[in-house]
Formats: C-alpha cells, structure tokens, sequence
C-alpha cells in the first residue's frame, strides 16, 4: 500500500495492538481514502499480493462509489473484505463507508515503525472515538484499555505542592 502511494491508515483490533493494548484479533481493518482513483490503488495493491475479495465480485468494483453504495444499500455491507488463498485466516477488511471524516483523521494518524516498513495508523483519541461509535462489547473494552494507556487527560496542577 505504502508502494502504490495509497492513502490509507489501520483501525480496529490491529490498531489497538499497535497502541499498546495486547490483544488477539483475526483480521486488519484498513480505512481507505475512497476517492476512485485511491481506492483503486488499494485494491491493486492487495491484489498484487494475492489477497482476493470474499464475496464473488470483481476487486476494482471496490472503486466505483456508486457499486460500494448498491453494497451498502443491498447487502448491509459494512466492509469489503478480502482473503489470501495460501494464507488461512489472513483476512482485510477495507470501510466500504468510512465512518468519519477521513482527510482530518489521515491528517492526525501516527507513522509506527514496523519490522520491514512503516505503517500510518489511526491516532489514539480518533481510535477511541471510533471504538465507542461502535459501541460493541470488544469496542468498549478496548476504550477502557487505550483510555488507561494515555493516562490522566491534564497535569495534576496541585501536584507537589503543599
């Protein structure tokens, strides 16, 4: 994705993993910028990678608004999820609808130095924001946990003083 100069950035389980917070989870969920030409980049680039969609469409009809919106509209499709035949359990989840304001929440995403790359991933406040939107009992357990990992929100102004 970095490669094909895709603007996207990690959420969900993965992205909490990458705050700090330990936990199992079974698939990357990416938001994408979904504007046609990005989105298009997207799919090619997991494509090149063998990662194939789950449903029996064609990958770059992920990058035709007007198709992702029959998606919604008929299906109840959430996200466009994509897997690796040689990878069992190696799934991509892409938002088919990104649930915020993608360009301030891409502005204010964190680059985490990975073992072979470095990956944007959603910041910690817009994480927690979208995890209690979501309101799911997993989602609400990992606010509980991120809240705890960036501490108290001010400086105690009375500390050390007497």
């Amino acid at each position: 994705m970095n490669a094909a100069q895709v603007r996207y950035f990690i959420v969900g389980g993965v992205a909490v993993v990458l705050h700090g917070h330990l936990r199992t989870t079974g698939d990357l969920h990416l938001a994408v910028d979904l504007e046609p030409q990005n989105a298009r980049k997207a799919v090619e680039a997991l494509a090149r990678l063998g990662y194939q969609p789950r449903v029996p469409v064609k990958p770059l009809d992920f990058a035709d608004p007007k198709t992702r919106e029959s998606w919604i509209r008929e299906k109840g499709m959430r996200v466009f999820s994509l897997w690796h035949p040689d990878r069992p359990g190696s799934l991509v989840d892409i938002f088919v609808r990104v649930p915020f304001d993608f360009a301030a929440v891409y502005s204010r995403a964190v680059r985490l130095r990975l073992a072979t790359t470095e990956a944007p991933v959603i910041g910690l406040e817009d994480l927690i924001a979208l995890k209690r939107a979501a309101g799911r009992p997993q989602d609400l357990t990992d606010c509980e946990a991120l809240e705890a990992l960036r501490g108290p929100p001010y400086p105690d102004e009375n500390a050390g003083r007497g």
